[in-house]
């Protein structure tokens, strides 16, 4: 399996999660914990196939990503009645920057994949990495955390994505390349959650 498809499933994986605590905290049923776990597993890379004029859509062509959400949306909420002691909201913030550094990668590497210049191929990083979460607070009736808390959340994922473009330029190895750029966002979004820092 392609590195880029296992960083994909770990996306959907993680995107799925932070899905799972939003809708239970809002104490929806078994649908309503599918359907925002869905759509922030799959919003971001949707609207980057649109945008691509990539078709099949990704989840499309590999139905075991939706199959495998919908396996664990049935075991969501005696799970997460397991865990609730150590769900807070530093887990949610934890599971969104892992999901903003996974999906962000993947979306940069199938733009470059798909020819786009590399100013285009940073944004569509960006758009795969956020917006699958900003589809999820407003279904759960929430400003969009990257709106919301003042923090530089998209700018984490574009800076991730520029030293990820920098690092294929330069001849480094693409796994290295993979793996380091979405843990460096990952840790960009954490350290400013875990420091305040806030755009004025």
């Amino acid at each position: 399996m392609k590195l880029i498809k296992i960083i994909e499933i770990l996306a959907i994986l993680v995107g799925a999660f932070s899905g799972f605590i939003e809708a239970r905290s809002k104490k929806m049923d078994v649908v309503g914990v599918f359907t925002v776990a869905f759509i922030t597993a799959f919003g971001g890379g949707t609207l980057r196939d649109i945008l691509l004029d990539k078709r099949p859509l990704f989840w499309v062509a590999h139905q075991e990503y939706a199959i495998l959400i919908f396996v664990l949306a049935l075991i969501a909420a005696p799970l997460i009645r397991t865990l609730r002691k150590i769900v807070s909201e530093r887990l949610i913030v934890v599971a969104d920057a892992l999901g903003l550094g996974l999906f962000s990668i993947a979306g940069v590497s199938e733009a470059l994949a798909a020819g786009m210049p590399i100013f285009i191929a940073s944004m569509m990083g960006v758009i795969t990495g956020i917006f699958g979460g900003v589809l999820r607070d407003i279904v759960c009736n929430e400003i969009p955390m990257v709106l919301r808390d003042g923090k530089p959340y998209a700018i984490c994922a574009f800076a991730g994505c520029w030293a990820y473009l920098l690092m294929q330029k330069s001849g480094v190895p693409p796994d290295f390349s993979l793996w380091f750029s979405a843990l460096l966002i990952t840790a960009l979004r954490l350290a400013t959650w875990a420091k305040g820092v806030r755009l004025e």
